[in-house]
């Protein structure tokens, strides 16, 4: 139970501050992503200012032997640059500069602009849906 009031208080705060940034809006985005164009720095900052909290983060896992909310650190396996990774970022971020949103800027969107994070949401759950379908049939074959 507290983990989960943990994840809803995160998941809550990070929507919170999507929403304040204005990384909800594509149209913010996508003047981000203009840099030949009106480009509008605002999302550099936004970025700059997650770096700072995430690297005092990482700093303090490395240094716990345990989460204060679980049994262990469930921290992500490297993995060698590849093809795929390299293929992925790239239809992400062409995907991203098309729309001007990403996964947790349009979940957050649902409170804002329901109808527009919505159909994004969709197309998302059937690119993912593709995505295992071709990838579980390679492997199973």
């Amino acid at each position: 139970m507290r983990q989960n009031l943990i994840s809803l208080a995160s998941g809550t705060l990070f929507g919170a501050g999507l929403a304040i940034s204005g990384m909800i809006d594509p149209a913010r985005v996508r003047a981000f992503l203009d840099v030949t164009g009106a480009w509008d720095p605002t999302l550099a900052f936004v970025m700059a200012g997650a770096i700072l909290p995430m690297a005092i983060a990482w700093f303090v896992v490395r240094r716990r032997p345990t989460p204060i909310a679980a049994e262990q650190f469930h921290t992500p396996a490297t993995s060698p640059i590849d093809r795929r990774l390299i293929g992925g970022a790239a239809l992400f971020g062409i995907g991203w500069g098309i729309v001007g949103l990403c996964p947790g800027p349009a979940i957050a969107g649902l409170a804002i602009q329901p109808l527009p994070a919505l159909v994004f949401i969709a197309a998302m759950a059937l690119g993912v849906a593709v995505h295992r379908f071709a990838f579980t049939s390679r492997r199973s074959a």
